[in-house]
């Protein structure tokens, strides 16, 4: 078992040596070995076992610290002391003189020392503190004998001090810090030298002015100051004089503490970073005179502009800003001979003049703002391209437009446009200059290439750092500048290239919104506007599109939906009816009021809606069908009506369980519609839907009536359905109580006139016994009223003579004679006329 842990323990060093196996497999192989080697002790080890014990329990112990299990180290560190004690009292044992217990204690309390300090770190990763304190305590009063281990508790100290204070447990960590330079100081031959005693001396000092500054204030100052004894350092000294600002020291205290280290060598930076902290913390007059110190310990470097930026800076923070246009016009002159900034400097430079400039603007001190961008310019070449140039003169534009110097303004953004042709920004500058001069076509145009570059992608986003919803927010501005300024023809162009561009669901319907008022006003002021109608249709189209979309927008609630959805359904209804001397329009706006309403709940009020809207789009639809059009436009005018009425049956199906809608037309709307759209696109399924309407007891004469002349209009040809219609109302008129002739002769003339044809020789015998018998309807209903139009007696007798006539021609004597007959008993019912036929 021993050769088996110890062949464990030397293979594990090999592979970690080797980098095979990582520090947390390492110290779990360890602890396999380690354990295994505790289980072969035995009564009375020999001296090699016990070493060889103390060794691999001190370094599975340190193992387990190192990767952060400090818990699982204890038992093994214990294990170690215990092992210590074992060796220490048998190599007493084996001595022979004092000699050799000296040597053997010697090398015992090295080992000693070693874990007790590992039991230290132990229990300060575990947070025992205590522990921790008794541990290097005891490592301590063992320095005597081992002066070398000096070094190493020192530093051990010191690692706990950065550790507590990292933990920001300033009481634990300001106690192993004094500890580290208390053990430091101890013995000189093995010190930690005087650099690492400053360091600690610094990290206390950080400590205790991190810890309560008001409280350990003396002991931070106290410590800094040792600090800067034992090893001077920029370090310390930025942090006394921190530590001086924080306890309100005097000028004079503070001026004292930075001559001290006027002769350190420090880097610019480092300078600066002070200057910049004196001047934060109020000390102006000690800030600035160390600022004049600092040129003349840098005259040749290349970064000495830094500190005129800095002294710019704080001129300008303290309100100073005469001396600050001073020092900026020696940076100007320097510039053109010879002493110029590096790059980044010089951009350091224009940042804070732009942003005094916008400061002014933003006081509405134009005159000013535009002062400071002109120093902005001086550092520019003439004719140089650069695109934070353009912007500078779009800036400078700005003011000039507020201090109504046009002028000036289009000279700037000129050469705006000439450094930077494609930027959506300059584009806005002369549509601003546009309006201003009431150019609206110059505006128009402005507008246009603004909506072009909104859907590009930014360019020189790196520079502008513009945001993703520039081209919008533009393109809105825009929209309202035009219509503060009573241009509505340019705020409508802006208004829509705004709605293709807007991807926030609220600021899109405000805008499509106001694009809807502002077109009603341009299209009803200058009435029949095509083009104007078209954009009205794109518009609610637009909406419509959205409001599909809407869904997936957060901050988009479903109840916003709905009442967007109202707003624009309940205005494209309006117009419908606006638009009703234009068929396509009143049809292309009651389209769009019906799929607007089906974002609508579906209650009553927007049932009925959706069903008038589509019943007059429809209607619309064959009306225009009707008119002279090709075939091909009249089959989709027909197609299109007959989709609305489906849709249409469907809605009113679940309308008519709402509530009584016993005097409604619209049954026999849908009916005469649909047959109309069938019955004219040749529809084969058009007998069908006629089979289920002859057996509608309710259904009345002059729906029949309409039918049957449906049936015969052009394209539509449709007889057999014409005579069963005629001839269905025709038996309606009978069963009145009473009869009213008029209606009844004409309904009889037209059902004649489809079964008798004119001029047709050869008839069928049973046609002429079906059309004998209308004849005899008509006589027997001449006879029981003198209503029956004078005109329709007649026409009757006319037809029935000339019934006989034909058939008298082909040889007919027999049936002519009857039909001849026919037509003189309708002689005697004639009133005025019949002298004329007798």
């Amino acid at each position: 078992v021993e050769e088996a842990a110890v062949s464990l323990w030397n293979w594990t060093v090999t592979k970690h040596t080797s980098a095979v196996i990582n520090d947390e497999q390492r110290a779990k192989l360890r602890f396999v070995a380690c354990r295994l080697i505790c289980l072969c002790e035995g009564s009375d080890p020999p001296e090699g076992t016990i070493r060889r014990q103390i060794l691999m329990s001190m370094k599975t112990g340190k193992g387990w610290i190192d990767i952060g299990k400090a818990s699982l180290a204890d038992a093994f560190l214990e294990n170690a002391v215990s092992s210590i004690e074992k060796l220490y009292a048998k190599l007493r044992k084996g001595s022979d003189g004092e000699a050799d217990t000296h040597v053997h204690r010697a090398d015992v309390e090295k080992s000693l020392f070693k874990v007790v300090s590992y039991q230290a770190e132990s229990a300060v990763a575990q947070g025992d503190f205590q522990k921790a304190v008794m541990c290097v305590q005891r490592c301590k009063d063992m320095l005597m004998k081992l002066p070398k281990e000096t070094c190493y508790l020192s530093i051990l100290c010191y690692n706990f001090g950065v550790e507590t204070y990292e933990w920001k447990r300033y009481e634990q960590s300001s106690f192993w810090l004094s500890q580290s330079y208390d053990i430091g100081k101890m013995d000189v031959k093995y010190s930690v030298g005087k650099e690492m005693q400053a360091k600690v001396l610094r990290l206390l000092a950080t400590t205790y002015f991190e810890w309560d500054c008001s409280l350990y204030l003396d002991k931070a100052l106290k410590a800094i100051s040792l600090a800067n004894q034992e090893n001077l350092h920029p370090a310390g000294f930025f942090l006394k004089v921190k530590i001086l600002l924080k306890s309100g020291a005097s000028d004079e205290d503070i001026s004292s503490a930075l001559a001290e280290f006027m002769h350190l060598e420090m880097s610019l930076d480092f300078c600066l970073n002070t200057a910049k902290m004196l001047l934060e913390h109020g000390r102006e007059s000690v800030g600035f005179d160390f600022l004049k110190s600092v040129p003349e310990r840098f005259e040749s470097s290349p970064d000495l502009g830094k500190i005129t930026l800095l002294h710019i800076e704080f001129l300008l923070q303290n309100k100073r800003e005469l001396l600050a246009k001073q020092k900026i016009e020696e940076v100007i002159i320097g510039h053109y001979t010879g002493k110029q900034l590096l790059p980044e400097a010089l951009n350091q430079l224009h940042i804070i003049l732009w942003d005094r400039a916008a400061k002014h603007y933003e006081e509405k001190s134009y005159s000013e703002a535009l002062h400071w961008y002109n120093y902005s310019v001086s550092f520019y070449t003439p004719g140089q391209i650069d695109q934070n140039l353009a912007k500078l003169q779009r800036n400078m534009a700005s003011c000039y437009l507020h201090l109504k110097q046009v002028d000036k303004a289009k000279e700037a953004i000129k050469e705006a446009e000439r450094c930077d042709p494609n930027s959506i920004f300059t584009k806005f500058s002369v549509y601003k200059i546009a309006v201003m001069e009431n150019n609206a076509d110059k505006a128009v145009e402005a507008v246009i290439e603004m909506g072009k570059l909104a859907e590009k992608p930014l360019q020189h986003e790196d520079k502008l750092r513009v945001d993703k919803n520039t081209g919008s927010n533009l393109l809105s501005l825009a929209a309202q500048i035009a219509l503060e300024n009573d241009q509505q023809i340019v705020a409508i162009k802006a208004l829509e290239y705004l709605s293709e561009h807007l991807q926030d669901c609220r600021q899109l319907f405000a805008a499509l919104k106001c694009l809807i008022r502002l077109m009603l006003s341009k299209v009803m002021a200058e009435n029949e506007e095509k083009s104007g109608t078209y954009v009205l249709i794109d518009t609610f189209s637009a909406a419509h599109k959205k409001l599909a979309e809407s869904f997936t927008e957060e901050k988009f609630t479903g109840d916003m939906r709905i009442l967007e959805a109202h707003w624009f359904r309940k205005v494209a209804w309006n117009l419908a009816v606006q638009f009703k001397d234009s068929p396509e329009k009143m049809r292309d706006f009651f389209v769009l009021s019906f799929k607007l309403s089906q974002f609508c709940p579906s209650d009553k009020a927007v049932l009925i809606a959706q069903k008038t809207c589509l019943l007059m789009a429809a209607a619309v639809d064959l009306e225009m069908g009707r008119q002279q059009v090709t075939p091909s436009e009249q089959t989709e005018l027909f197609s299109q009506a007959l989709q609305h009425l489906q849709t249409c049956k469907e809605i009113w199906k679940v309308l008519k369980l709402t509530g009584d809608f016993a005097k409604d037309p619209t049954d026999t709307l849908l009916l005469l519609y649909e047959f109309e759209a069938r019955s004219k696109l040749n529809d084969p399924t058009l007998h069908n839907l006629m089979e289920s309407v002859w057996e509608q007891p309710q259904i009345e004469i002059k729906t029949l009536e309409i039918i049957a002349s449906l049936a015969m209009e052009s394209p539509a040809r449709y007889p057999v359905l014409c005579k069963k219609a005629l001839k269905s109302a025709l038996n309606l008129h009978r069963k009145q109580s009473v009869i009213d002739a008029v209606k009844f002769s004409k309904c009889l003339h037209s059902l004649i006139n489809i079964s008798l044809p004119t001029g047709l020789t050869d008839l069928d015998t049973c046609v002429l016994r079906e059309v004998w018998d209308y004849f005899e309807d008509a006589l027997s209903v001449v006879s029981s009223t003198d209503a029956y139009p004078e005109m329709e007696i007649l026409w009757l007798m006319t037809r029935a003579w000339n019934t006989g006539i034909f058939q008298y021609t082909v040889g007919k004597y027999k049936e002519a004679e009857q039909w001849c007959g026919l037509g003189m008993r309708f002689l005697n019912h004639l009133g005025s006329l019949k002298k004329s036929y007798e």
